[in-house]
Parts: C-alpha cells; structure tokens; sequence
C-alpha cells in the first residue's frame, strides 16, 4: 500500500485557515458582514425593498463565509482541485453583492429627514462597514485568482 499523497490544494486546511493570507480575510468577512447584518436589521430605512436586499446579501454571505470557513479547516478542499475555483466565483460575487448593498445603503441613508437620529447613524455605521466588507471581500476574491493561476 502507498501512503497517501500530499495535499495540492493551495487553499490552507485546519488551524492554518485562521494564519493565511488572504483565508485571514475571511474572519474580517465574517465580522463587519455581521455587524451590516444587525446594524441593519436593527433601524428602520426610507425603503422596505432595498433593506431586503441587503439583509439577504449580508445573511448569505455570512451564512456561506462561515460554511467555507468550516470547509476549509475540515480540510475539504484537499479532496479536489475545483475548490480554488469556487473560492474565486463565491469572493468575486460577494464582492460584487457587497458593493451593490454599500452603494444601495449609502444611497437611502442620504434620506435622513425620513429617519429618527438614531437609525440615521445606525445606518451610517451599517453603510461604513458594508464598504469595508466590499474591500475586504475584493481583495480576497483578487488574491484568489492570482493564487488558482499560479497553482493550475
């Protein structure tokens, strides 16, 4: 019997998840999405619609950002090469979910008159840091397509 052959994925698997970059990212990811998440589901905006956009863009993104986590340090993606790629199509949507819901948040924020002082800077804070998700969500999804070129 030979022994098992070594892992080829460039993802990182176990405690390394939480070392790496750009895996690190994910526990930005997971934190300021988050924090959208209830900075949003906590104050009241202009426009029902738009607030169920972001809520289901920051819901689903939490929701898979931890699966991948959880995946990644059960060392999944050692078991076939396809996970480089869906690390680059889940970050590179994401990244572009999260730039829709910062833009749509920044924009009914404006309508302040609508709004108590309150849910005014709640949503200022959910605008601020669903723009920082966005860039740590990009670079992430950048970083993942330089990492599948170099390995395929």
């Amino acid at each position: 019997m030979s022994a098992p052959t070594a892992s080829t994925s460039p993802i990182p698997s176990g405690g390394k998840v939480c070392t790496t970059f750009p895996e690190i990212l994910m526990l930005g990811e997971f934190v300021f999405g988050g924090l959208v998440w209830i900075l949003v589901a906590s104050a009241r905006v202009a426009f029902a619609a738009d607030q169920g956009w972001v809520m289901f863009v920051s819901v689903f993104c939490f929701v898979i950002t931890t699966l991948l986590l959880i995946l990644y340090m059960a060392g999944v993606q050692n078991s076939s090469s396809a996970w480089g790629a869906v690390d680059v199509f889940y970050h590179f949507i994401a990244a572009v979910f999260y730039l829709s819901i910062a833009v749509l948040e920044a924009h009914d924020t404006r309508f302040h008159l609508l709004q108590t002082q309150k849910n005014f800077r709640i949503n200022i804070a959910a605008s601020v840091f669903a723009f920082v998700a966005t860039l740590l969500y990009t670079i992430h999804a950048v970083l993942s397509i330089l990492r599948w070129k170099n390995s395929s």
